[in-house]
């Protein structure tokens, strides 16, 4: 693997080199022809706020099952103290609540409950066949961000492609920023939210960290943790089915907590919005990545981001 450090000397290569089957297409409220930077920071609202910093976070997937990801998210929510509100759902109508919180059998629910109740941030973790009609749901009821822990998508070949590819078109008709599938979760060690199946979460610190590889996640943080290392994000991406390399550096550019991005990076995706943010965010912040899979073994093995 290679280490490389970002510097605002780079020139935009002449064509995108997308990732074989992925959807690439941002929503179009967000395009912005060679002033991306500027339209985040004079936009209003900024659209991953719902996803680095919700008010409410929903777990469709939700369990107290021992050893299942439904559990440990739930858990590790509800031991953050990021101060919002937690809505665990189950598909199953006997379950009437989580860890003492009341459960709700599916999205709808908690608005029919709850009718000034909004969500914003969604947490994904059933079997990927269920996910469409789940993100189906987060369009009903507004939800703002999702995460999608489950994988099963094109990693999985081309009947896996096709059924991300269905669910990214809900989700760019619905508004709705997407990370994964196939991911750890997102960590704001500085709010305490920890929307990820991780056995802890991150010191707060000043260094974002990025990557698709979910075990590279875990050991980074295993290693912080045994060597008091804190920081502002901790991300796992995933398969970048929405939320882009782009995305997160512009978003993390604006972040005052974040002084500096480091990058783990198995795929580039889309170069171009990787090169225009990586580029213009590096003239303030310094941006470190780490390429692995130069080897054609090795990209195949990256394909899964274990």
């Amino acid at each position: 693997m290679t280490s490389t450090s970002l510097r605002p000397t780079f020139d935009l290569p002449k064509q995108q080199t997308p990732s074989i089957n992925a959807p690439q297409h941002h929503h179009k409220r967000y395009e912005s022809k060679g002033t991306a930077h500027d339209f985040w920071k004079h936009y209003q609202e900024r659209p991953l706020d719902a996803i680095f910093r919700p008010k409410s976070v929903a777990v469709v997937g939700a369990s107290e099952k021992a050893g299942s990801v439904g559990r440990t998210l739930i858990w590790n929510l509800l031991r953050s103290p990021f101060g919002g509100t937690i809505y665990p759902i189950n598909a199953n109508p006997q379950r009437k609540n989580i860890f003492g919180i009341p459960c709700y059998t599916k999205l709808q629910d908690v608005q029919h409950i709850h009718t000034s109740s909004t969500i914003d941030l969604a947490v994904i973790a059933v079997p990927a066949k269920t996910v469409k009609q789940v993100m189906h749901d987060c369009v009903e009821v507004g939800v703002k961000g999702v995460i999608i822990i489950s994988a099963g998508f094109k990693e999985t070949g081309e009947d896996g492609a096709q059924l991300e590819k269905e669910i990214y078109e809900i989700a760019r008709e619905g508004r709705i920023r997407v990370v994964g599938p196939n991911c750890l979760g997102v960590m704001n060690p500085t709010t305490g939210m920890n929307a990820t199946f991780a056995n802890d979460i991150a010191r707060p610190g000043n260094v974002a960290f990025v990557s698709q590889s979910g075990a590279m996640c875990t050991s980074i943080l295993d290693w912080s943790l045994s060597a008091n290392v804190g920081f502002s994000a901790f991300v796992s991406i995933g398969s970048m089915m929405d939320v882009n390399w782009g995305d997160i550096i512009y978003y993390l550019g604006d972040d005052p907590n974040t002084k500096a991005i480091a990058i783990y990076m198995e795929t580039i995706g889309d170069a171009r919005a990787f090169m225009s943010a990586a580029s213009e965010v590096a003239m303030t912040k310094p941006i470190i990545v780490i390429k692995p899979g130069r080897t054609e073994e090795a990209s195949a093995a990256a394909v899964s981001h274990t």
